[in-house]
């Protein structure tokens, strides 16, 4: 059984922000796919839960009249999947919320509790890095916005101050628009299983030809997600070839802090590395407007 010592609802943002000030001790559930287990394993003792599932102003999905892509922190993964504006304009997000779970889970689990989780194998997280995507936050006293890679702290540590609950994540347009981006999940098996490896790579390219930007985020290559600066780098401008894709994987692999597991050895991780994020970012190409490279 879960010890439960406290249960509140909130309906709104404000209800829910002056509960955890006046008891700072509580722990937020939206989905509870992550708080729950953590309950059962005994990672959280006398629980006292703040549900916020019924803040419908933190669901959905918009547009902004600048191209803005606002997504509120419970929006499930299944509307993330099918929502029009993401496949349309950011559907490597869709693909990375398609790996999470199993179905029922993906009803019920958000986008914002699988961040705030801080956990380096979430699978939404490695896609948002790439993505450049920020977060509002807000409490009691107001609200501040802050780039989703200063937020992870360390594993299962985030910058969600107490009293703090995430509203919205942010992605503008110009990190986006004329970016072609591919996801892969690596796992032990295909089914509801926690990420070995979780691969997006985004690019943009020019006259066909010629890598103009490219951004690769990695989950599970480190304590938290990451970015690759140096392959990042070495990447704008190269020509658009095998050889060119091949070291920028090699290159990904320097930015990551690879340990051995039970689930797999740092030598075998960091061969993942390099070797998805070289058939990533060839699927990205052709995503974005390229040819496809053998």
């Amino acid at each position: 059984m879960f010890n439960i010592q406290e249960y509140f609802e909130a309906a709104t943002v404000e209800e829910a922000t002056a509960l955890l000030a006046a008891h700072p001790g509580l722990t937020v559930i939206a989905g509870g796919t992550d708080v729950l287990i953590k309950m059962h394993h005994g990672r959280i003792a006398k629980a006292g839960l703040l549900s916020i599932r019924g803040i419908k102003s933190l669901e959905g999905i918009l547009k902004l009249e600048d191209g803005t892509i606002v997504i509120g922190a419970l929006t499930t993964f299944t509307r993330i999947i099918n929502d029009p504006v993401i496949r349309a304009h950011i559907p490597v997000l869709a693909e990375a919320a398609a790996s999470m779970g199993g179905p029922q889970i993906r009803n019920v689990a958000t986008i914002g509790g699988n961040i705030c989780n801080g956990a380096t194998s979430a699978d939404s997280a490695s896609t948002l890095f790439a993505l450049n995507a920020r977060l509002k936050l807000q409490d009691n006293q107001g609200q501040r916005v802050v780039p989703i890679q200063e937020f992870y702290l360390g594993p299962g540590r985030v910058d969600l101050k107490p009293g703090e609950l995430l509203a919205e994540i942010i992605i503008t347009p110009e990190n986006y628009r004329g970016y072609g981006g591919h996801y892969i999940k690596f796992s032990q098996r295909r089914a509801m299983d926690i990420a070995t490896l979780g691969v997006a790579v985004l690019c943009k390219i020019k006259d066909g030809t010629t890598f103009a930007d490219v951004r690769i985020g990695l989950g599970v290559a480190g304590p938290t997600p990451l970015r690759c600066p140096e392959a990042e780098a070495y990447a704008s401008g190269q020509p658009i070839s095998a050889a060119t894709i091949a070291a920028i994987g090699r290159l990904a692999v320097k930015a990551t802090q690879a340990r051995t597991s039970w689930r797999a050895s740092k030598e075998y991780r960091e061969h993942l590395m390099a070797e998805l994020t070289e058939r990533a970012l060839k699927a990205a190409v052709v995503k974005a407007g390229g040819r496809e490279v053998a």
